[in-house]
């Protein structure tokens, strides 16, 4: 079932708002999904400072000291932001690949949410008002984002089997449905050299994706080659450092609708997730059309 939202903001003065109405159009789709949530938020650039969001069962242990430990492994100054069970460690954007393997050394108990110059991902067991509310996500801004409300039904409800997956710098996809061949597909992507750490069929659509932009595809062309190698039912939303794209199947029976202005694009699973935005009264409203590929960039 799963509950899924998006917003993407045309108009920068909308930017500082980005988390309090994802977090509203999120929430508003909690019945759609009770097991577990996550948000991802799109910044601002910074001048080459790159981002690690990391996770933690044991926060107070592994966060403790950990700039430090890790600014001595990568050779760079390291700081770090404290939000609950996550942790945002900023670094030079040049010593990201290097953080992130001293991780595994360091604190091997950590899981990386995400990485890359703007993007930070939330996300944990619980209802959408529970998990933003522990991370402040309603006072975050940004440019674009998105949000998902999980209703397990093929793998365990834990924080890593919760959207959005990012398996590539700056990337995540959010997904309600099921693939029937995504176990066959995530061999075939571990050859290619990708890894993975679930059972979950949206990881293995996420990288899927970012496999195909590894070859030089852009995310839209990424998205219209899943018709082909992606079998089952799904609705995906996904966000990248410039972008936000939408995808549903060729027999589209999960639901979609989207809404544009001149402020924003916005995706909600069901038309209520729409409803608290500005303008929505008088914007474009449709519903997404089958194994048709939307994209839009900054």
């Amino acid at each position: 079932m799963c509950g899924i939202v998006g917003l993407f903001l045309k108009d920068r003065s909308l930017e500082p708002e980005l988390g309090a109405m994802l977090t509203n159009m999120l929430i508003t789709m909690t019945d759609r999904g009770p097991d577990s949530a996550g948000i991802a938020i799109f910044g601002t650039d910074a001048d080459e400072i790159g981002k690690l969001t990391v996770q933690s069962r044991q926060p107070a242990q592994d966060f403790a000291g950990l700039d430090d430990a890790l600014g001595k492994a990568i050779g760079a100054p390291v700081s770090i932001v404290l939000k609950d069970t996550h942790a945002v460690l900023k670094m030079p954007l040049n010593k990201l690949g290097a953080a992130r393997a001293a991780l595994s050394g360091l604190r091997p108990e950590l899981h990386v949410m995400s990485a890359g110059d703007i993007i930070e991902i939330y996300k944990e067991v619980g209802l959408p008002n529970d998990v933003a509310r522990r991370f402040d996500v309603a006072k975050m801004s940004g440019r674009h984002g998105i949000g998902h409300t999980r209703m397990a039904t093929e793998s365990a409800v834990t924080t890593k089997g919760a959207h959005p997956f990012s398996t590539g710098a700056d990337q995540c996809l959010v997904h309600n449905g099921s693939l029937s061949n995504h176990n066959s597909l995530r061999r075939e992507l571990v050859r290619e050299g990708m890894t993975f750490e679930t059972e979950n069929d949206t990881e293995v659509a996420a990288a899927y994706l970012t496999h195909k932009m590894h070859q030089g595809l852009s995310p839209g062309d990424a998205l219209k080659a899943g018709l082909d190698d992606l079998d089952g039912f799904y609705t995906f939303v996904v966000g990248t450092k410039d972008g936000f794209g939408v995808l549903r199947d060729p027999i589209a029976c999960k639901p979609a609708v989207m809404a544009e202005t001149d402020q924003y694009v916005a995706f909600g699973s069901e038309y209520r997730a729409l409803v608290s935005l500005p303008g929505i009264e008088t914007a474009r409203v449709w519903e997404p059309e089958p194994a048709t590929v939307y994209f839009w960039n900054h």
